[in-house]
């Protein structure tokens, strides 16, 4: 009896494990969930000239910036209502022209 409950304990421990590892890609704990045409490094000079017009100093932003961005809704998410980038965004009140500090997702997991 022993060696059963081990044998079974055995083989259910890696798969325990392997489910905690499994990496949350779809959560952010940054900001908010944003469809984004597109993402660019803050350092983009043509992205710079943009960001100049709306006053915005892009200079001490970390992470991307995202080009044209609109929220998904948490129900989206089942359906990956976003056809371009998914990202996680920080700063996105310039009425989605440009989001602040973004971090590419994967909602296809």
């Amino acid at each position: 009896m022993f060696a059963r409950v081990s044998a079974i304990a055995l083989f259910a421990m890696p798969l325990l494990a392997a489910a905690t590892a499994i990496p949350r890609d779809g959560d952010c704990n940054t900001g908010a969930l944003q469809c984004c045409n597109q993402l660019q490094s803050s350092s983009n000079t043509d992205l710079a000239s943009l960001a100049g017009l709306l006053g915005i100093d892009l200079g001490s932003i970390t992470g991307l910036v995202g080009l044209s961005c609109s929220p998904i809704s948490v129900a989206g998410i089942g359906g990956n209502s976003c056809s371009a980038q998914p990202a996680c965004c920080t700063n996105n009140s310039f009425s989605g022209v440009l989001a602040l500090g973004c971090s590419p997702i994967n909602l296809n997991l």
